[in-house]
């Protein structure tokens, strides 16, 4: 595709989200305090239609070269300079009355405003579609794919729809339930004073609660991932394994779903007791949400369309497709899905989550047990430097480590003796043996080399982006920054994932082993 309709692409994108921030966490419109909510609520909705539109175009044009190809030739030579003004003259149409109108008074006066909004929404979308090319170009490409375009786009239009059928759904009170616990867990590891009072499904830190209704148990981010999923499957009918796809991805796709929107609770809670309680009650309540989820879609099928297991050749038996234990992407990037989800589990059913520690270390040593053999053909060698850089790391993690809490050890210190001493061994062997690996698989494995294609600048982006990931998945931003960093160099030095492992290994093994010494297992 030219760079001229992928800049336009993503100034619509931009456009979308500074929408979304202006109408739903700026200004104080709530449709059910105007004369017209029904109209109201359909010009919400279309914004909702728009992200639906563009993520599944992206798709369309992902899967079919030929779509892309026609699209790139018939745009290139642009169109009238016309297009690009109208578009913003639509753009101040949708903005216009927010700046004119008193804030206190939108509500009342939302019915003369609706005009504006309205009018300036199809100016810049129509305007929008034949800046990329005009009206007579965008026939001819619908004419030589016969109009098959029309029917992923028609689609992907109504997935909102697909949210609103489920709505019987959101009564079920198991699913409410689970989302509920869910936040309360997730704000009480992170910490601050948590209210939880479950007979009204109210949660809050720190003086700021939400009710976790039955709307917020994510049903309408399964509809897009449903949505999202069956499109994808639609254009790459000819190469995916469906049993595969369905069986494995879906469910695990419907999980991170979840999760996802477990945490963006959690996330503006904690945005409403210390940041603004408005952002947070609009975020709350807001279509914002499909925005992030779409970016969640996109990335399962990011990689999913990376994982060759669920793929296979046009006209291929399928017993030329590798079986999914011999897959190094998956094998890099299913043991950390797995260290997750098991740490969601092990902190949604123990108390004290660090009592469910063993459960966590079986399931990451049954996963690398299936990739046993992707990680056994990797170069193992003994590296003075690597093990230097290690040990640097672990010093670093042990003497900046803050003091631990009161009481933070307590569960563990209430074990008896053999089973404390169980206890402790999983314990040591997870954080010294398994979690190396499963970390270091995705965060140098498959995160940095996805992003290092070879450049200096690539190389310091990847270094930079996977380093930040890690560091947040560990909390101790500094810390665990720099030892992002460090195992990301070690690696790139001869090029060895096993040297950053091996690194990581001893960093967490002196870690675990003054843990012991001290009694003091929230070191680790």
């Amino acid at each position: 595709m030219s760079r001229r309709v992928i800049w336009i692409g993503a100034l619509f994108a931009l456009e979308l989200c500074v929408i979304v921030a202006v109408f739903q966490v700026l200004s104080p419109v709530e449709c059910r305090l105007t004369e017209i909510e029904t109209a109201c609520r359909a010009l919400r909705g279309l914004v909702v239609r728009a992200a639906s539109l563009l993520a599944g175009g992206a798709i369309l044009l992902w899967a079919r070269p030929a779509l892309r190809d026609d699209l790139r030739r018939l745009s290139a030579a642009g169109g009238s300079r016309l297009w690009p003004i109208l578009h913003g003259l639509g753009l101040v149409l949708i903005f216009l009355p927010v700046m004119l109108v008193p804030q206190d008074q939108l509500n009342a006066r939302f019915e003369a405003v609706f005009t504006g909004l309205a009018s300036g929404a199809a100016l810049a979308a129509v305007a929008g579609l034949f800046w990329i090319m005009p009206p007579g170009r965008w026939l001819t490409w619908l004419r030589m794919h016969r109009f098959a375009p029309l029917s992923i786009l028609a689609l992907a239009l109504v997935i909102p729809d697909l949210a609103v059928a489920l709505e019987p759904l959101w009564t079920i009170d198991l699913l409410s339930r689970l989302t509920f616990f869910a936040v309360a867990v997730t704000l009480s590891v992170i910490g601050g004073n948590v209210l939880v009072q479950p007979e009204i499904a109210t949660v809050g830190v720190d003086g700021f609660n939400v009710q976790v209704a039955s709307q917020c148990s994510g049903i309408e981010g399964f509809a897009l991932i449903a949505g999202f999923l069956t499109i994808y499957a639609i254009l790459f009918r000819d190469t995916l394994r469906p049993l595969r796809f369905w069986g494995v991805v879906l469910p695990l796709a419907l999980l991170a779903s979840w999760v996802f929107n477990v945490i963006r609770i959690a996330v503006l809670v904690q945005i409403g007791a210390h940041v603004s309680p408005d952002l947070a009650i609009n975020g709350f309540h807001s279509f914002a949400g499909w925005l992030f989820f779409t970016v969640l879609v996109l990335a399962v099928l990011v990689i999913v369309q990376a994982v060759p297991w669920l793929h296979r050749r046009a006209g291929a038996p399928a017993e030329t497709v590798p079986p999914l234990r011999q897959d190094w992407v998956a094998a890099r990037i299913v043991p950390f899905i797995v260290f997750m989800v098991s740490g969601l589990v092990v902190q949604a059913f123990f108390a004290d989550p660090a009592l469910g520690y063993p459960l966590q270390a079986a399931a990451l040593a049954l996963a690398l047990l299936y990739f046993r053999g992707a990680f056994t053909a990797l170069e193992w060698r003994l590296d003075p430097v690597a093990l230097g850089a290690g040990a640097l790391i672990g010093l670093l993690w042990i003497v900046t480590a803050p003091d631990p809490a009161p009481g933070a050890d307590a569960a563990i210190a209430g074990l008896g003796g053999v089973s404390l001493a169980a206890w402790a061994a999983c314990r040591i062997l997870g954080t010294a043996v398994l979690v190396p690996v499963v970390e270091e698989a995705f965060f140098r494995g498959y995160v940095l080399t996805r992003l290092d294609s070879g450049t200096w600048a690539s190389r310091v982006a990847a270094v930079a982006v996977s380093s930040a990931l890690f560091a947040l998945l560990h909390g101790r931003i500094v810390a665990a920054g720099a030892a992002g960093v460090v195992f990301a160099l070690v690696m790139l030095r001869r090029g060895r994932l096993a040297d950053a492992i091996l690194a990581h290994g001893l960093a967490n093994a002196l870690i675990a082993a003054v843990a012991l010494w001290r009694g003091a297992w929230s070191l680790i």
